[in-house]
């Protein structure tokens, strides 16, 4: 073990502690749950994950993702724990599932700036709802802006005590940002419970976090009835996308930025294996979070041992610390979620993005999705704003229409090269996406109206570079294509055709077809000549 591991592993330790018991807070749970899910995270990626960076542990999307799951299943007030086990379990079961079917290639599924807007909206709703923690007033408000119009329509009700200690802490926490050696997150939380004890803040009314209970429960499976793991699954499956995009964007960048490669379906079942073994200790959905993975790196990890540590560092911390956590004001508390917040506040994406003149108003609607209808309904339709990109992307693709650059073997877009020469009698067409069911009948009906304009062409070729598969669908187009072409006197051509496309060709009897394919537009046009 390097020492440096050691150290890193122990300054992690600082950090989840204070995050763990703030995550619990935001998710509606006993703060256990975060650090036992912390523990079995963390000591589970250690053993089946790569990234050695990685702090597998409760973060405040999915604790704020979780909390609005259990508010929207109506169970009796007992089996709140059970839910949320199941939800952890369910998380845990879709990881491994992704893994099992190869699908790490889809870690882009839910597009960058969607879920930067959704990240956005959530760290404001996070931040909004600590409010009445850090002022010392509490209210039950139907959204955000309830809460803070109802905050701001009462601020004669507002605890001093509690204010100054929650601005004072954050105050302390950014300026400890600077400094990311040393564990900003933990001495705070040192300074806050020494507070509460020297200027007995709970006597001037300022809420403190109150017993752990360090007993484990063992472990066993919520019973529910089918309907209800059913609803449960479908709340479960965008929280699990979620995670996953947030805890790939995490290690990934961290591997990117140190040299390093990571292996996405393996990373799905590290983190499938991860929840497995915090439901087992009746924990949180956990995932690889931005703040202790920074964290981590700061500190200089070098190995995934730095991960185990600090497991062990925090089950240290649990058994021995707890009589001491128990004093922490939660105006601190609260402190430190509105700092672990704060870097995704940053503005500077969106700015990217209207630079680039894309995606700008998908980031924007995702973000305001969850200010306006929840964490809940924000997730769903960031998930769905996602999905929608993609089909929006493949349903209306462009084609266009290549001709010969000079004397060269090079085919372009001649509507962006004034160089390219169309061929005479001749229209070659490359298709910018790959053939679907969704777009393959429009594709075709664009090239074949647009052929039929030009009587003078005698030979289409189409370029199939994209496509590296042909569905049902997309094959019966390019037969029904082929015959239409013939039958109007003109000659069909396939160029860059990929040999899976060619064996679904075979397959379908096609045999005239696969005699005109070939593996370059310049080979399509010498043949196409030749005819």
């Amino acid at each position: 073990m390097k020492k440096i591991d050691l150290i890193a592993g122990l300054s992690v330790a600082g950090l989840l502690l204070p995050e763990a018991v703030a995550y619990a807070a935001i998710a509606g749970l006993p703060p256990q749950r975060a650090i036992f899910a912390g523990i079995a995270g963390c000591l589970a990626y250690a053993a089946f994950g790569k990234s050695r960076f990685a702090i597998v542990s409760p973060t405040s999307s999915s604790a704020a993702i979780l909390a609005a799951i259990l508010a929207s299943m109506p169970v009796a007030a007992g089996q709140k724990a059970e839910l949320a086990t199941a939800a952890i379990l369910l998380t845990g079961f879709f990881f491994l599932l992704a893994a099992a079917a190869r699908l790490g290639n889809l870690t882009g599924l839910i597009a960058r700036p969607v879920l930067r807007g959704f990240a956005f909206g959530l760290a404001i709703n996070i931040i909004v709802k600590q409010l009445p923690a850090i002022t010392g007033y509490s209210l039950s408000a139907s959204n955000i802006f309830a809460l803070a119009g109802g905050l701001l329509t009462h601020v004669s009700a507002w605890n001093i005590y509690s204010l100054t200690s929650g601005v004072l802490a954050l105050a302390c926490l950014l300026l400890l940002r600077r400094l990311p050696a040393l564990p900003g997150a933990f001495i705070t939380l040192a300074a806050g419970i020494a507070a509460s004890m020297l200027f007995d803040l709970p006597g001037h009314g300022v809420a403190t976090v109150g017993v752990i209970d360090r007993s484990l429960a063992w472990p066993s499976l919520p019973q529910f009835e089918l309907d209800q793991w059913s609803r449960l699954a479908q709340l479960t499956l965008p929280l699990a996308m979620i995670l996953f995009a947030e805890s790939w964007g995490t290690v990934s960048a961290l591997a990117l930025r140190h040299g390093e490669e990571l292996e996405a379906n393996t990373e799905l079942a590290a983190f499938g294996i991860a929840n497995f073994a915090s439901a087992l200790a009746q924990g949180m959905p956990v995932g690889a979070g931005f703040s202790a993975g920074s964290a981590s790196e700061a500190a200089g990890a070098a190995s995934r041992l730095t991960a185990a540590i600090a497991a062990t560092g925090l089950a240290i911390l649990l058994a021995f610390a707890t009589p001491l956590v128990a004093r922490l004001p939660e105006p601190v508390l609260a402190a430190v979620v509105v700092a672990a917040l704060t870097h995704a506040l940053n503005l500077a994406p969106f700015f990217k993005l209207a630079q680039l003149k894309r995606d700008l108003f998908l980031s924007l609607a995702a973000a305001a999705a969850v200010l306006a209808f929840g964490v809940l309904n924000g997730m769903l339709i960031a998930v769905a704003l996602s999905i929608a990109l993609v089909i929006q992307r493949l349903a209306h693709p462009r084609v266009v229409r290549l001709g010969r650059l000079g004397e060269t073997r090079d085919y372009v877009d001649v509507s962006r090269h004034g160089d390219a020469r169309q061929l005479p009698g001749i229209a070659i067409w490359r298709p910018s996406v790959p053939l679907l069911f969704a777009n393959a009948d429009g594709i075709f009906h664009y090239i074949q109206e647009q052929t039929l304009m030009q009587p003078d062409v005698r030979a289409i070729i189409v370029s199939l570079e994209e496509t590296f598969d042909l569905d049902s669908t997309s094959f019966e187009v390019i037969a029904a294509f082929d015959a239409a072409m013939s039958k109007a006197g003109k000659h069909l051509l396939l160029a860059r055709v990929h040999d899976h496309v060619r064996d679904v060709l075979l397959a379908g009897g096609l045999t005239s077809l696969i005699s005109r394919c070939s593996y370059s537009v310049d080979d399509a046009v010498a043949e196409a000549r030749a005819s």
